[in-house]
């Protein structure tokens, strides 16, 4: 390749990675909503995050979790949805915090994540979900821990 084709290719590749791309932006949930981090249970937890909005209980979000978890220092997850969600946030309390994660979901993505969380010992899970319609979808599960996961 001659010097004029890869500067020409280069310039390309950098005025590309400087369009601003809409609808791809996370929001920075520890920045924006630190209170919720903090939260030592999960009522508070979700309060700090999504506020004082009811909460209506679903089965249109697949939530697969091991009923017994051998290990808890690495316990499968799955969540799963054709709901249309702005955000979908996992809480426990099993650990000295509730709040495990949160993902912002960009519009018309396919809602079929796969992680692994780490909980000291046995606890439910809830599942909170807010919709682009401002409605909060929830689901839970107690998961039995036999081995905790930090330090247990």
């Amino acid at each position: 390749m001659n010097r004029r084709k890869f500067f020409g290719i280069s310039a390309v590749a950098v005025a590309a990675l400087m369009v601003p791309t809409a609808g791809l932006r996370a929001i920075d949930f520890r920045a924006e909503k630190p209170k919720a981090w903090d939260a030592e249970h999960s009522p508070e937890a979700i309060k700090a995050l999504y506020g004082d909005g009811k909460l209506e209980t679903t089965d249109k979000i697949k939530f697969t979790a091991p009923k017994l978890a051998e290990n808890g220092g690495s316990i499968p997850i799955n969540i799963k949805t054709k709901l249309d969600l702005e955000s979908i946030a996992l809480f426990q309390d099993a650990n000295p915090r509730s709040l495990t994660t949160v993902f912002t979901v960009p519009e018309g993505a396919i809602i079929n994540y796969d992680f692994r969380i780490k909980m000291r010992k046995t606890a439910v899970v809830t599942i909170v979900a807010k919709g682009r319609d401002g409605k909060l979808y929830t689901t839970a599960k107690e998961i039995d821990v036999s081995i905790g996961g930090c330090g247990g």
